[in-house]
Order: C-alpha cells, then sequence, then structure tokens
C-alpha cells in the first residue's frame, strides 16, 4: 500500500498526470498478476511467468491499496488534505481547527 500512497501525495500536491500513469501501470499490474475468481491475492515469486498465487487476500488491499488507487483516479476534491488526514491505516480523520 505504500507504493500507491506514494503516488498518491505526489499527484495529489503535483497535479502532475504522470503519477496517474504510474498507478495506472501499478493497477494493470495487479490485474494480470494477482487477481483470482474472488479477490486479489499475492504471488510467491514475482521472477515466476505466470506467478503462483497464494491462497489469501491481505486485509490491507483492501484498507489501504484499493483506498489509494480510488483516491489517485477520483477528482481531487474528493478528499480536501487540508481538511482531513489519514493515517497509518489510510482512515480519514477530520482535522480539528
Amino acid at each position: 500500500p505504500e507504493a500507491a500512497e506514494a503516488i498518491y501525495y505526489m499527484h495529489y500536491y503535483t497535479g502532475d498526470p504522470k503519477y496517474r500513469r504510474m498507478a495506472y501501470k501499478m493497477w494493470s499490474a495487479f490485474q494480470r498478476h494477482s487477481k483470482t475468481l474472488f479477490g486479489y491475492t499475492a504471488v510467491t515469486d514475482v521472477r515466476q511467468n505466470p506467478p503462483r498465487h497464494k491462497d489469501n487476500q491481505e486485509s490491507f488491499w483492501l484498507a489501504e491499496t484499493l483506498k489509494y488507487f480510488y483516491l489517485i483516479f477520483a477528482p481531487r476534491d474528493t478528499l480536501n488534505l487540508e481538511e482531513w488526514v489519514l493515517n497509518t491505516e489510510a482512515q480519514p480523520f477530520k482535522i480539528w481547527k
């Protein structure tokens, strides 16, 4: 999730479309190599083609990674980082003023 998180912040603060292109490449790789019948999983060895899948889905995939992908491709004003902060688990908290 940290790679998607970093791309989100870089895109949010710079607006440079290259970060969305990076995220799209990452997303496409997940679609090609990690998608299973009922979700997404890790692979046992990234050097294998096709990779062998593990038999689980990590909780951070839903809780963090997908959230950051959503935010990268959503309009910038979906989450105003002047009003909200994301904790280490990508949960949004309203900033008290």
